[in-house]
């Protein structure tokens, strides 16, 4: 089209001018420890991205949308980074901003991309499989790769003492379930079958006597692997513990 002293062309560079604003407001916040307390006070249920520090160096970062407000999301972060070996959860700190409106744009991206050239490497954190649930049956035997999060940071099943709930006669079932309530990884047993949500079978009869408390995690796993008998494996991996009706080899794994 012709130039006109009456018209002209223009066209906003959203991305841009979002990864502009957003960074200039992060670099300009103070962290918070990543822990309940100021999460709960201090952080709504709402979308945004967020930030996490490693001994104040940017490790991870992150996003949520309407489905997992900000709260939810550094919560289950703050739980993911207790009761970890070599990893003192007060070294670990957050910073978030709500975003009113979430357009196509892909900020989390942008943000890696940014911050990984800006400091000449990528949030260690992110593609470690820290954000990861549960990974899965199909991922158990899976060799960790140095850097993932769970092998530089294994679950610590000795030093901390857990009140599970429960005490006296009952069922391996009801126990294990009280430990993965109680613990911050996850205890995965097996189920009935197919994709039933009952617990086996064996699980159900088998009793357990648990004397009064605290315990250890491996005290407690190891009350239901005598009460289960030598046909049944408790595997502690690096991440989470899983137990199956079965005598299978895992890497970098505890078979208690």
């Amino acid at each position: 089209m012709p130039s006109s002293p009456h018209f002209k062309e223009f066209e906003f560079d959203l991305p841009r001018a979002l990864l502009r604003d957003l960074v200039a407001l992060l670099d300009g916040l103070g962290s918070a420890p990543l822990e309940s307390r100021a999460i709960e006070t201090q952080i709504p249920e709402e979308q945004g991205v967020y930030q996490l520090f490693l001994d104040d160096k940017l490790v991870y970062i992150g996003k949520t949308d309407a489905e997992a407000g900000l709260r939810a999301r550094l919560s289950r972060h703050s739980r993911k980074i207790l009761q970890r070996k070599h990893l003192d959860p007060a070294r670990v700190s957050f910073k978030a901003v709500r975003i009113f409106v979430f357009t196509a744009v892909d900020l989390e991206t942008l943000l890696i991309t940014y911050y990984s050239d800006r400091d000449g490497r990528r949030p260690s954190w992110n593609s470690s499989g820290f954000g990861s649930n549960d990974p899965g049956r199909e991922r158990d035997t899976t060799r960790l790769k140095v850097e993932h999060f769970d092998a530089q940071y294994p679950i610590d099943i000795d030093n901390h003492p857990i009140e599970v709930g429960v005490r006296g006669e009952m069922s391996a079932a009801t126990l294990l379930a009280a430990l993965n309530k109680a613990v911050p990884f996850i205890v995965r047993t097996q189920n009935a079958g197919g994709r039933s949500r009952q617990p086996h079978a064996d699980l159900e009869t088998t009793k357990v006597s648990v004397p009064e408390g605290p315990h250890s995690a491996r005290a407690i796993l190891r009350m239901a692997a005598s009460a289960l008998g030598p046909a049944w494996q408790i595997t502690v991996l690096p991440g989470y513990v899983i137990v199956y009706k079965e005598q299978a080899i895992y890497h970098h794994a505890q078979v208690l």
